[in-house]
């Protein structure tokens, strides 16, 4: 009777393993904040006024043609997926921002301080950092985004950004950017 006891303790238990670790990581992936679709389109809106801001800054500030051509392309390009998405927040009575996010303000703040290869570089190298970030966003919310035109919307411009994260990796590559600080070189002592 003993064993019989026991042997069910121990099979309750370990039917009982699998489904207390299914909890705890639903636990864990509720406490992982999850992006709504809504959150998906405010926070791509707000991301894409701050390309075309620091897009136009670059073209005024940069140096290096391969830099103003970037930017350029960053002018045009979200200026196009911002009235796409435009269209597609009014549709679904999804509330824009009407200016970039403060983390974007101090980008801009910081580089409009800037001049030359340091404009560059730093822009570059912002741009790079943005754009894989982005590029992640998007394809997440292309495969398991919850509204079907905003998925769409996602797939759609997924190539593009892709595409983007590729230039930026090209341009900062031309423009010398490692994304490390160099020293000075030392001068000879005299």
């Amino acid at each position: 009777m003993r064993n019989v006891v026991l042997t069910a303790t121990v099979a309750i238990a370990l039917a009982a393993v699998p489904a207390f670790a299914k909890g705890q990581k639903a636990q864990k992936n509720a406490g992982a904040k999850q992006m709504t679709d809504q959150t998906f389109v405010t926070k791509t809106a707000a991301g894409g006024m701050a390309e075309v801001e620091l897009g136009k800054l670059a073209q005024e500030k940069g140096t290096s043609d391969q830099v103003k051509s970037f930017a350029q392309r960053m002018v045009t390009d979200h200026n196009k997926a911002n009235d796409e998405l435009k269209t597609l927040a009014q549709n679904k009575n999804i509330t824009l921002p009407t200016d970039i996010d403060p983390h974007d303000k101090a980008l801009r703040d910081r580089l409009s301080k800037l001049s030359g290869a340091q404009f560059d570089h730093a822009y570059m190298q912002a741009m790079l950092t943005d754009h894989r970030k982005v590029a992640n966003e998007f394809r997440h919310e292309s495969q398991i985004g919850k509204d079907p035109d905003i998925k769409a919307f996602a797939s759609k411009t997924l190539p593009t950004i892709e595409e983007h994260l590729k230039l930026a990796e090209d341009t900062n590559k031309a423009v010398g950017t490692s994304g490390t600080a160099t020293k000075p070189a030392k001068q000879p002592k005299k």
